[in-house]
C-alpha cells in the first residue's frame, strides 16, 4: 500500500508546473488508465487528482461554503447500476443533491418497523434539509426489474435480492394486467416504468412527504433514463411518455 501511495500522491507537487501543464497530464493519466489493467489505488488517486485540478482548486470560494452546511434543492432516488449516475447524466455538482442509490430504485412503502434506511433518508432530507423535490429516477435494462419479473420461476435463491425487488411487484401485476401479451424487451421497459410510478405512489405513504405536498413545500418528480438510447423521459401523473431530449438540448 506504502509504495503505491508513495507513486500516487495525491498532495500538491513541491515543485510548482503551469496549471495547463498538470490538467493534460491527469486526464492522458486517466486515459491511459482505462485502456490498462485496473489498478484500484491508481483509479482512485488520478480520479481525485482531476476533481481536485479540475472542480475543487477552480472554484474555492463555492467548496468553502459548502464546507459550512449542505443546502441541496434534491432527494434523488436512482438505482445503484454503475451506468446510472445522477451525478454525471444530470450534470450536478458537490451540495446539488441528497442521493439514494439502491437496486431497482425502489422506494417501499412507509413502515418504521422495515427498511428503516429509506426511511431515514426521507425523513433527514425534507424535515432537516428541507429539499424542495423528490426524484424517482428508473433506467433501461435493470438488472433488479429483470430479477422481480423472473419471480417467482427462477429457481436461483438469494439472500436479500428478491425481498428487496418484490416493493416493485404492485408495477409488476398492473403491467401484466394492463398488458397482457407483453413480454421479453417490451415487457421490461413497462415494468421498468411503472415501477417508478409505483414508487412515487409510496413515497405518499411517508407523512413528512404529504405534509410537504399539503403545505407545496414539496414536489415528486418521476423519470425515466435510456441509456441505450441516450434520452431522458419524464414519467409524472401528466406523463406524455415522450424522451425530453430535444428539449433538454435546446435550454
Amino acid at each position: 500500500m506504502s509504495k503505491y501511495l508513495n507513486e500516487e500522491s495525491i498532495t500538491p507537487e513541491k515543485t510548482p508546473r503551469k496549471e495547463e501543464e498538470v490538467e493534460d497530464t491527469v486526464q492522458t493519466n486517466l486515459e491511459t488508465e482505462l485502456l490498462s489493467a485496473f489498478d484500484p489505488i491508481k483509479r482512485m488517486n488520478h480520479g481525485f487528482k482531476h476533481f481536485k485540478i479540475h472542480e475543487f482548486n477552480k472554484h474555492p470560494d463555492y467548496y468553502r461554503k459548502l464546507a459550512e452546511k449542505q443546502e441541496p434543492k434534491f432527494l434523488i432516488f436512482a438505482c445503484s447500476d454503475s451506468r446510472v449516475s445522477p451525478t454525471n447524466i444530470l450534470n450536478l455538482r458537490p451540495g446539488e443533491a441528497f442521493m439514494a442509490r439502491n437496486i431497482a430504485n425502489l422506494v417501499p412503502e412507509f413502515n418504521k418497523l422495515k427498511q428503516a434506511g429509506v426511511g431515514a433518508i426521507i425523513e433527514y432530507a425534507i424535515l432537516a434539509l428541507k429539499v424542495e423535490v423528490i426524484v424517482v429516477i428508473g433506467h433501461s435494462r435493470c438488472g433488479g426489474i429483470a430479477r422481480l419479473i423472473s419471480l417467482p420461476d427462477d429457481e436461483t435463491s438469494y439472500d436479500f435480492i428478491d425481498d428487496w425487488v418484490s416493493i416493485g411487484e404492485p408495477a409488476k401485476a398492473k403491467v401484466i394486467a394492463e398488458h397482457p401479451g407483453a413480454s421479453g424487451e417490451e415487457l421490461q421497459t413497462l415494468v421498468e416504468k411503472e415501477s417508478v410510478r409505483n414508487s412515487l405512489r409510496n413515497l405518499l405513504s411517508y407523512p413528512y412527504v404529504e405534509s410537504g405536498i399539503a403545505n407545496n413545500t414539496l414536489k415528486l418528480l418521476g423519470r425515466y433514463y435510456d441509456f441505450v438510447r441516450g434520452e431522458f423521459q419524464k414519467l409524472d401523473d401528466d406523463d406524455d411518455n415522450k424522451p425530453t431530449t430535444n428539449i433538454q438540448e435546446s435550454d
